[in-house]
């Protein structure tokens, strides 16, 4: 337990902040309302010094201590064995869309370790638990959107077969961003595929909505929809 850093975020937090972070978050209603940037700069100090102790002591009672932790282990330096226990630690503690994009997107030591990291993400791909899929599902869109990738990851997106809304949107927007990097093989995809109705017609929408994508080839995945 570490009281210095909860009396930090309470000082930090803003209550209008607050009420607008809750309302995108509709699951969860332990928001204090501090800022991204702010807990970005906190990361950041804690990780260039002892963060392993304060990994070990820190609370998870507000949602900016357990974002807080996230980001920590995201700018912490230590070999990619070590970092991936503490992220296998934390991945349990996700219990929204925010915490688990946030910490993906936190996840840099993935590029010069790609391959270990793929292998680390696949059990969370084939888990049963929505934010565990979700947080698998993220992962590949930040960092494996290429072409060396590009099969293996429909093929994960096509089996992330979970009833839950936060799952669905995922897989959505990871084929949004598979069509505006890489059209052509993500068209064919589209055109083939297992996806339910709900998270085909969503990725689609997501599609039809970047404003990298040209209107003829909007006007031509509109057409895709399924009724």
């Amino acid at each position: 337990m570490n009281p210095k850093m909860k009396e930090q975020l309470l000082d930090l937090a803003d209550e209008n902040y607050r009420k607008f972070s809750a309302s995108l978050i509709p699951n969860i209603n332990n928001v204090l309302g501090v800022r991204l940037p702010e807990l970005r700069k906190i990361a950041r100090k804690i990780a260039a010094g002892d963060w392993r102790n304060y990994l070990a002591q820190a609370d998870s009672d507000y949602f900016e201590e357990i974002m807080l932790q996230g980001m920590v282990i995201g700018y912490a330096k230590s070999d990619i064995e070590e970092i991936l226990r503490y992220t296998a630690d934390f991945i349990p503690k996700i219990d929204n869309w925010s915490v688990c994009d946030s910490f993906c997107a936190g996840l840099k030591f993935t590029i010069p370790h790609r391959e270990r990291v793929w292998a680390f993400l696949q059990p969370y791909l084939r888990s049963s638990q929505e934010y565990e899929i979700r947080f698998g599902v993220v992962m590949l869109l930040d960092f494996y959107i290429d072409a060396e990738y590009m099969k293996r990851v429909f093929q994960l997106l096509d089996e992330a077969k979970h009833e839950g809304y936060y799952v669905k949107m995922a897989v959505a927007w990871a084929l949004s961003i598979c069509y505006v990097k890489l059209p052509e093989p993500t068209l064919a995809y589209l055109q083939s595929n297992t996806l339910d109705d709900f998270t085909f017609n969503k990725a689609l929408q997501k599609i039809t909505e970047s404003y990298r994508v040209d209107p003829e080839a909007k006007k031509m995945i509109r057409g895709m929809k399924r009724k």
